[in-house]
């Protein structure tokens, strides 16, 4: 009987063990995820615009393959760029390698994040990604032929740049039109939303870096604090769709992300009713 005691008692201890291994092994997993977002827009064929935020230089296997085969996989129409794509710190041969082989095979549309401001070159870097034929949009606007339909998209740089207020006024998008405004930072929501816009595309918030899912959707995010009220998802703001990524980053990251991996959004724009 004692034996059997010890046995059961032992068996309860890996048990519990081998249960708390599985959860930190699913807490700290960085392997990337696809999400999918679908949006009611003013198409008449449904339109899909994969979004890349807060890569910030990092490392997705040889020659970035592990990012580029999962975007090849969502076969997306388009690809919107949403900021700290190359990072301050990490070199940049990574974010470079994603850029040039995105430009070769989809329409690009770029807007800077804070941390290319934070190099001290944004300038020259926006002039390196134009050069790719990626759209580069500072206060601009462009408009996409997208299975037969016009989608116009429109961009701001980051607020660090001190130019994101006047360029935003400068945007307006027009009745009826499908219209997406990228821009890296959610916490100017109630600014974008304002303009109009169909559909918002931001990043910035990591996903609040730590998650629990099913209670916890980020415990912080830079300028907006603990308990972020945008750190990744689909939201609705008045009449117009956000969505916010969490982000690509991995090993640039100083705090570690915890039930959040890093994640590839497909926003699928499909005609409403």
């Amino acid at each position: 009987m004692c034996k059997v005691k010890r046995l059961s008692k032992k068996f309860c201890w890996f048990l519990l063990a081998a249960v708390l291994l599985a959860l930190l092994l699913w807490a700290f997993d960085s392997r990337l995820v696809t999400r999918t977002y679908q949006v009611a827009a003013p198409v008449t064929k449904p339109v899909r615009l994969a979004v890349l935020a807060d890569l910030h230089s990092c490392g997705y296997g040889e020659g970035q393959q592990d990012l580029l085969q999962a975007v090849t996989a969502a076969e997306p129409d388009g690809v919107l760029l949403v900021g700290d794509i190359v990072d301050d710190v990490l070199p940049e041969e990574n974010a470079f390698l994603v850029l040039e082989a995105l430009a070769r095979e989809y329409p690009c549309a770029y807007v800077t994040g804070n941390h290319e401001y934070w190099t001290d070159r944004a300038d020259e870097i926006c002039g390196e990604i134009a050069a790719l034929g990626i759209d580069v949009l500072r206060g601009e606007q462009v408009t996409w032929t997208l299975r037969g339909q016009k989608i116009t998209l429109y961009g701001v740089d980051d607020a660090d740049s001190g130019q994101l207020e006047e360029q935003l006024f400068a945007l307006t998008p027009a009745e009826g039109e499908t219209s997406v405004l990228l821009a890296h930072r959610p916490e100017e929501i109630e600014q974008y939303a304002a303009r109009g816009f169909t559909v918002v595309v931001s990043g910035h918030a990591h996903g609040g870096q730590w998650r629990i899912p099913g209670l916890l959707n980020g415990l912080y995010a830079p300028h907006q604090g603990f308990f972020p009220t945008y750190a990744g998802g689909l939201y609705q703001v008045g009449n117009t769709a956000f969505v916010v990524s969490r982000g690509l980053a991995r090993e640039s990251t100083r705090v570690p992300r915890i039930w959040n991996p890093p994640e590839l959004v497909l926003v699928e724009l499909i005609p409403v009713g």
